[in-house]
C-alpha cells in the first residue's frame, strides 16, 4: 500500500511539472507569438520587433529552455521517490 501511495505522490508531481511546462508552452507560442503581438511589436529587440521575434525565434529558444528544466526536474524528481537510473 505504500509503495501505491509513494508512486501515486510521484505521478501527481510529476504532472505538476508537466502542467506547468505546457502553461509556459502556450503562453509563449500562443499568447506571445499570436495574441500578443501587436503590443510587442512596439519594442525591439535586435533590430526586430519582439512580437515578430517571439513567433520566429524565442519560441524555439523557450521550447529549448522547457526541454532542459523538464529534463533535470525529473531528474531531481527521480532521485527524491528513489526511481532514477544509475549512473
Amino acid at each position: 500500500m505504500q509503495d501505491s501511495n509513494k508512486m501515486s505522490e510521484y505521478w501527481r508531481a510529476n504532472l505538476r511539472i508537466l502542467v506547468g511546462c505546457l502553461v509556459v508552452w502556450f503562453v509563449v507560442s500562443y499568447g506571445f507569438g499570436i495574441l500578443l503581438v501587436e503590443p510587442l511589436n512596439s519594442i525591439h529587440l535586435g533590430g526586430y520587433p519582439l512580437g515578430f521575434w517571439f513567433a520566429q525565434q524565442g519560441s524555439i529558444y523557450a521550447f529549448l529552455g522547457l526541454i532542459l528544466f523538464y529534463a533535470w526536474r525529473m531528474n531531481k524528481l527521480d532521485r527524491e521517490f528513489d526511481v532514477h537510473e544509475e549512473d
